[in-house]
């Protein structure tokens, strides 16, 4: 004979997760706009005739806001990053999108962002 089993309901989340970017400490999420993944970022390696060229128009450390103009037809483009884009992409400041695997390259640092 065995003894009944009583079934314990799993718990109501209280509270959204959110990031440790969030809190100024290292990414935990690889979400659009957070770390930038290994895996994405090779695929963007190895996808180079998707990269655009594009120059910085404005920058936002405080929100993590890029706005990049692409050169191909100038069209302008709201990224958001929150590990450190803005900082590294003041206005002026030549920059690549590949749009396809969300990586903005800054020199030789890559980010990835969330157009928004």
């Amino acid at each position: 004979m065995s003894s009944p089993h009583s079934h314990v309901p799993p718990l109501e989340v209280r509270e959204a997760a959110a990031c440790m970017c969030d809190h100024g400490d290292t990414c935990s999420s690889y979400a659009p706009g957070h770390a930038l993944h290994l895996i994405q970022a090779r695929l963007a390696s190895a996808t180079p005739s998707d990269w655009a060229d594009a120059i910085v128009e404005a920058s936002d450390e405080r929100s993590g806001f890029v706005i990049v103009r692409t050169l191909a037809d100038w069209t302008p483009v709201a990224l958001w990053n929150g590990t450190g884009a803005a900082a590294a992409a003041t206005p002026g400041t030549p920059v690549a999108l590949h749009e396809r695997y969300h990586v903005l390259a800054v020199g030789g640092a890559r980010f990835n962002v969330l157009r928004g």
